[in-house]
């Protein structure tokens, strides 16, 4: 499965929060870097990546647009 990036958190919580909204509306979500992210500092690894299937990803950022 390719998996592309809809959202790049700088905390854990900002993690949570977007990746608990994506689950609640239907889509399948990866979350990469946030153990790291949790010893260390987020800038420090590069963020936490939230991403989803590549064939998702548009309905994926219009729902995060939405609530912004």
């Amino acid at each position: 499965m390719n998996w592309v990036c809809v959202h790049l958190a700088l905390n854990p919580g900002d993690a949570d929060l977007v990746r608990s909204r994506l689950e609640a509306a239907g889509f399948t979500v990866d979350v990469a870097g946030e153990l790291p992210a949790l010893s260390i500092n987020a800038n420090a690894v590069g963020g936490i990546k939230i991403s989803v299937p590549k064939e998702s990803v548009e309905n994926a950022r219009a729902l995060l647009a939405a609530d912004d």
